[in-house]
Parts: structure tokens; C-alpha cells; sequence
């Protein structure tokens, strides 16, 4: 899988030092470099990348101005690479992939391209499958209405999912290692994340934060709380069917009667 790349920055030694270090990474293909925001608009909407490398501060338009220029186009990944750490909490607002100091760590870039690469072949793997259902409904539509009945035939895949979630909390933004997730609690659109140290408030609703969890680790066990299940080293039975999941934090999360069938994944 290709990840045919764009680099937009006013300075062209930062391209060349991006560009330097993008090289060990076989599966970018660097398909254009731009000077200033107009040119990056130009050359997004004709190449359509997978994913752009975009300054923040350049004279005319800045890096958020060329994303209102992308609005009517469906916009490739983008991951912000700048001098000022004034501006991260905006570029996440902006659905920013990533957030890059100058100059880039070659570390970091390295966890920032594995996100992009899980993200690319989720993306990639739904547009197969549309196609596929497509093609059944022309062709086969008793398969396609069985296809349908089973769930659209997506069976998880762990590349599929988040292994770092960015929490912006408390004016701060945390980079969450979603192995370190212990429990997850809704509340309206909001979330408690619990990790073994640390609690944070993610505004998202639980049902698309779950379509970011591995379903084969994270799973619901009441209407408004996930666990990681990873993390479960006890199960106490309780009354009426119900019964609580003592987690390594020492933390017990009651299970419901219609969440029960989780619990067999333990005791079976």
C-alpha cells in the first residue's frame, strides 16, 4: 500500500528535511511539495493524496485556511508540522491526524505513519467492501441481502482500530495508548477514560468511540460503560444474573443481565 504523500511548507529546507526522513519509509511516495496555501489547495484537489504534511504559519493562506479551501473535496489525511506548539489544540479541533514539532523527531514521525497506515487500510477496507456489495446487488442480489443479514461481512481486524487516541482535556492534549485503557463510562456525549493512572474526559458518544476499539478487547457490559477485557482478573457472581468484573486497578464494574454473555468469555 502506497501512501502518496503531499509536503506543504514556505521554507524549503524543512521539505528537504521532511523529505530526508519520509525516505526510510518505503511505502511514502512523495507525489508533490508546495511552497504556500494556494499552491497546497491546487495540488490536493488535483492529486487527491492519501495524506499532506502541512505547515501551520505561511504568508497568504496558513495551513488551517487551506483546510476551509478543501471543504467541498473530501479531504486527505493531514498532519500538522510546525515550529509553534501554541496552535495543537486547534489542529486537533481541525481533525488533524497528528500534530509534529520542528524538526521532526524521526520516532515520532515513525508512530505517526503507523497511525496513517491503520487509518488508510480501514478507509481502504470499507470502499472494498462497498464495492463488493455493489457488485452482489447488480449481480447477485440474494447474496448481497445475505451479505447484508450478516453484518455487511466485515470481520474485525485488529489494523483496523486505534492503538493511540489524542484526549484533549484540561487544555492539554494526551496521546492515550489504548492498551493502557482500562474502562470506559458515558456520560451523554462525553466519556470517562480510565487508564491505570489517569482519568480524562473525551467528548465523543460511545457509540463511535466503539468503532474505534478492537470489539475482540473492548466490550460493553452495561448501556454506558466499555472494558477492556485484557484487563479483567476476577469475575464475581452477584444477584439476578448480574455479576461484577474486578479489574486489575482493583476497580469492580457491575455487568448487566443483557451484557452477561461477555462473562462467558472467562468462565467457559
Amino acid at each position: 500500500m502506497t501512501i502518496r504523500t503531499i509536503l506543504v511548507d514556505d521554507e524549503p529546507l524543512a521539505i528537504q528535511g521532511l523529505a530526508l526522513r519520509l525516505e526510510a519509509h518505503e511505502d511514502v511516495e512523495i507525489i508533490e511539495t508546495c511552497l504556500n496555501g494556494r499552491e497546497a489547495i491546487r495540488a490536493i484537489k488535483t492529486h487527491k493524496p492519501d495524506l499532506v504534511f502541512l505547515d501551520i504559519q505561511m504568508p497568504g493562506f496558513d495551513g488551517f485556511s487551506v483546510l476551509q479551501g478543501l471543504m467541498e473535496v473530501e479531504p486527505p489525511l493531514v498532519v500538522f508540522c510546525t515550529a509553534y506548539m501554541d496552535h495543537a489544540l486547534r489542529a486537533f479541533e481541525a481533525d488533524a491526524l497528528d500534530y509534529l514539532m520542528k524538526p521532526v523527531d524521526t520516532d515520532r514521525l515513525a508512530d505517526t505513519l503507523e497511525r496513517v497506515r491503520l487509518r488508510l487500510a480501514e478507509k481502504r477496507g470499507a470502499e472494498e467492501a462497498g464495492r463488493l456489495k455493489e457488485a452482489l446487488a447488480e449481480h447477485a442480489p440474494e447474496a448481497a441481502a445475505d451479505m447484508v443479514a450478516d453484518g455487511g461481512g466485515d470481520a474485525p481486524a485488529s489494523n483496523r482500530f486505534e492503538k493511540l487516541i489524542n484526549i484533549k482535556d484540561r487544555g492539554q492534549i494526551f496521546r492515550v495508548d489504548v492498551d493502557s485503557i482500562e474502562r470506559i463510562d458515558a456520560a451523554g456525549d462525553y466519556m470517562c477514560i480510565y487508564t491505570g493512572d489517569n482519568t480524562l474526559i473525551l467528548r465523543e458518544t460511545m457509540k463511535d468511540l466503539e468503532k474505534r476499539l478492537d470489539p475482540r478487547r473492548f466490550q460493553r457490559v452495561h448501556r454506558s460503560t466499555i472494558v477492556n477485557l485484557d484487563l479483567v482478573k476476577q469475575v464475581k457472581p452477584h444477584t439476578n444474573g448480574e455479576c461484577f468484573l474486578v479489574l486489575n486497578s482493583g476497580a469492580q464494574v457491575k455487568v448487566s443481565r443483557s451484557y452477561r454473555d461477555v462473562v462467558a468469555r472467562f468462565v467457559h
